[in-house]
């Protein structure tokens, strides 16, 4: 997650402009992106507790399933967790399907970073990261 934070924090234009970076280059899908694995790594971890290691392939459905499963239909953690979860995997989806537009536009062998992600998306994606982990840690330090 402090990747992230890094990430949003040098979006910001007067960082931009110190480093000749165009303002239209930010790092906003990177936070996003973060964002989601902290969120994916935390729910792997959860599982652990559990002795319940998801693997692939689908990886990243059977582990929000897990976790649903384990966390939330228990009660152990509020539905709102999971919402957040579910948000996150839509946006990182949405990243990853505008990647393979750009890609295809610019060719298979170009290698480019997508700037199409705004700091509404980002901040809230941050917000979204913290606040599941912050439950999680609470659960596993009881």
């Amino acid at each position: 997650m402090n990747m992230a934070i890094v990430l949003l924090e040098s979006s910001n234009s007067k960082i931009l402009h110190e480093f000749d970076i165009p303002e239209d280059e930010t790092f906003y899908s990177g936070v996003i992106s973060h964002c989601y694995y902290s969120i994916f790594y935390c729910a792997k971890a959860m599982l652990l507790t559990k002795r319940i290691d998801t693997k692939a392939p689908e990886v990243h459905k059977k582990t929000l399933n897990a976790f649903r499963e384990q966390f939330i239909d228990t009660g152990i953690l509020d539905t709102k967790l999971f919402l957040i979860y579910k948000k996150m995997i839509v946006r990182a989806e949405s990243l990853l399907e505008i990647f393979k537009a750009e890609k295809k536009k610019r060719g298979d062998f170009t290698y480019n970073t997508i700037a199409q992600a705004n700091i509404e998306p980002a901040n809230k994606s941050l917000e979204n990261a913290k606040t599941f982990f912050r439950h999680c840690n609470t659960y596993l330090n009881q």
